[in-house]
Parts: structure tokens; C-alpha cells; sequence
């Protein structure tokens, strides 16, 4: 707990602070077929409500529904069988947004080379509103339908402050919706040409600790600890569909989430089938997601023999977009990494 409360302390002041084409059709038995260069005009689709979740309105604390959003990117050509990448934005879970100006130009980037990229919006702190006045007894019926009373049990043994349990809840909707918004690209695959064998999830900060949980943690976690009872929106989030991510995509992020769930619930989901990761981190001083982090969870994938690589951003902390390893940037690093380690073909 003592990981929880550091992070939880640390991204409080982070936030403060900053945060047509007629190509035929191709064929390929399933394997996606991409180009290296920008190519393809992007079609993008904004706004669309992939399920619902419950929250708090701001104004009255009221139990309110909340539509969850995500913005979708595709090439614009009639290809078959193309790889989706699913990012999730960062914020501390307090905020952040899906069109964070470097998730829309990496969009643009994954898109224009014949990817269907997804970017999603998420339950934060915004949507879980006020716990002014409210005693600890009060937050257990408070968050009924949010999250787990086990984890909300588990976040008062550790929590100093309101904001702080706060954000602990909002760790939790977060990887709710995360899987729900993943469903939803599977149940939609066929509307966008998807290769459902071809599917990347990634994100920064907040959102890479969300895509480490998301690939790694059982399909019927963080989904089934609350009943539809208790939740009705959860019947609106594709239940019915299932998923196999082959790749994550990480940037300065933490096995934190995974670490709390284990807490609450004994459980290690690591194993050797988990995903293939990329990880890109800084290796200045950051008191939100320490390069430590990613030393971490390369030694847990190395123990496992899970194929994986780190990129040491030399000389950058947190939000290190801009940084480059030997002239290549994330967005360039990331896409060999998938382009090889998918078999994708290439034109």
C-alpha cells in the first residue's frame, strides 16, 4: 500500500503542473498488411459512446449515468484484416482527455499507415463527484455500483486523504471501462476491418498503467466483482465478446495497478502468456512512475521468458513525448516494434 499512497501523492502535483485511396482489396490470411510511410487518408469518427458507466453528479452527488466515449481513426481504403491499437490517455485519474494533441497526431501516424486506431475517453475523479461531508461508512453506499466494497475496504487501510480515495476508486472504474471500451472495438470489428488476431492496447502515465492491468489481468476482472444488480450500465458494455491482445504499448508507466489488485484480492495474474510489451521510459527523477517501475516489470516479463524491450529515454522524466533513441521516436520505436513482432507485412 505504501507503492499506492507514494504514487497517489506524486500525481497530484503532476496534474497541477502539465497535465481517397483505390487500393485494392487485400487478402492476407489474417496477417495485417501495412505501409511504412504515411499513405492513406484518415477517416475519423469522434465521440462514439462504446458503453455506460455509473458516477456522481458534481453539482448534487446524485447517481448519475455517464456515456464513455472514443474517438476512432481508420485508413481510408478498402483493406481487410487490419491490426487496431487501442490508446488510453493519462491524467492521474483525475482527468486527461482522448484528444490530448500527441494521442491525436500518433492516431494520425498509425491510421495513415493502414491501422485502425482507437483513442478512449474514461471514468475519472470528474465523474465520481464530491466526498465533502461524507464519512467512511457513507462513501461504502456512496461508491455502491462504482466499485467493489473489498476495494474500497482495501483503500481506506492506505489512503491519507479524500483525493486520494478518490483516485484509488478511479483507478479502479478506469480498468472497468478500459475492458468494456475493448469489447466494444471486438463487437465492431467487422464495421472497421479488424483483425481481431492483430490487437495492441497502449498508453501513458495513468493510461499505461491501465494498459499493463488491461493485458495482463484475467477478462473477468475488474468487471465481474460488481453485480449487474448492483450495476445495471455493465449490460450495456458487450459482455458477450471476448479478447486476445497480442502487444502493449507503454510509456513511463507502473505495474502499480496490478500490485493493488493482488492486495485486494491475492491474486498474481502474471504468466507466461501474458502480452508482448514495448516499454519506453525516462530515466530522470519521477516521483509519479519512477524509471524503477519499468526495471520492474522487465525483470518480472525476463523471469517469465516473455519477449520484451525497454527504451531508456536518456535525460527525460514524465511525458516525455519528444524524446528520441538513436533519431527514432516513440511513435517510429513503437511501430517497429509491432511491425516485427506481429509479422506484419509491409508495402
Amino acid at each position: 500500500m505504501n507503492k499506492l499512497i507514494t504514487y497517489l501523492t506524486s500525481l497530484a502535483v503532476l496534474f497541477l503542473v502539465g497535465c481517397n485511396d483505390n487500393t485494392p482489396e487485400v487478402q492476407n490470411n489474417g496477417e495485417g498488411t501495412i505501409r511504412s510511410a504515411s499513405t492513406f487518408s484518415v477517416v475519423t469518427q469522434e465521440d462514439i459512446t462504446y458503453a455506460e458507466g455509473l458516477g456522481r453528479n458534481p453539482s448534487n452527488s446524485s447517481l448519475v449515468t455517464v456515456p464513455l466515449k472514443l474517438d476512432i481513426y481508420f485508413p481510408d481504403n478498402n483493406y481487410t484484416d487490419r491490426p487496431v491499437f487501442m490508446f488510453i490517455h493519462g491524467g492521474g485519474f483525475k482527468g486527461g482527455t482522448k484528444t490530448k494533441p500527441e494521442i491525436v497526431e500518433m492516431a494520425e501516424y498509425y491510421a495513415s499507415r493502414g491501422w485502425v486506431f482507437a483513442s478512449i475517453d474514461y471514468r475519472t475523479t470528474e465523474e465520481l463527484g464530491s466526498l465533502q461531508g461524507l464519512s467512511q461508512d457513507d462513501l461504502f453506499t456512496y461508491y455502491k455500483g462504482i466499485a467493489p466494497q473489498e476495494w474500497i475496504e482495501n483503500t481506506f487501510e492506505g489512503a491519507e486523504t479524500q483525493e486520494q480515495v478518490q483516485q484509488s476508486i478511479a483507478m479502479y472504474t478506469a480498468q472497468r471501462d478500459s475492458k468494456a471500451a475493448l469489447r466494444w472495438l471486438i463487437a465492431n470489428a467487422n464495421n472497421y476491418n479488424i483483425d481481431k488476431d492483430l490487437i495492441t492496447v497502449g498508453g501513458a502515465s495513468a493510461g499505461a498503467i491501465t494498459t499493463i492491468a488491461l493485458g495482463i489481468s484475467n477478462p473477468e476482472d475488474f468487471r465481474n466483482e460488481i453485480s449487474l444488480d448492483d450495476d445495471p450500465t455493465l449490460s450495456s458494455t458487450n459482455l458477450d465478446q471476448t479478447y486476445d491482445i497480442k502487444s502493449m504499448i507503454y510509456f513511463w508507466g507502473s505495474n502499480i495497478k496490478l500490485d493493488v489488485f493482488e492486495g485486494v484480492y491475492q491474486l498474481n495474474r502474471y504468466d507466461a502468456n501474458d502480452p508482448e510489451l514495448f516499454m519506453a521510459h525516462g530515466d530522470q527523477p519521477d516521483p509519479v512512475t519512477p524509471y524503477e517501475e519499468a526495471l520492474e516489470l522487465q525483470g518480472i516479463y525476463d523471469s517469465l521468458g516473455i519477449y520484451n524491450q525497454l527504451y531508456t529515454l536518456e535525460g527525460f522524466g514524465h511525458g516525455a513525448w519528444n524524446a528520441t533513441v538513436n533519431g527514432k521516436g516513440l511513435f517510429e520505436l513503437s511501430f517497429d516494434f509491432l511491425v516485427d513482432r506481429q509479422n506484419l507485412i509491409t508495402e
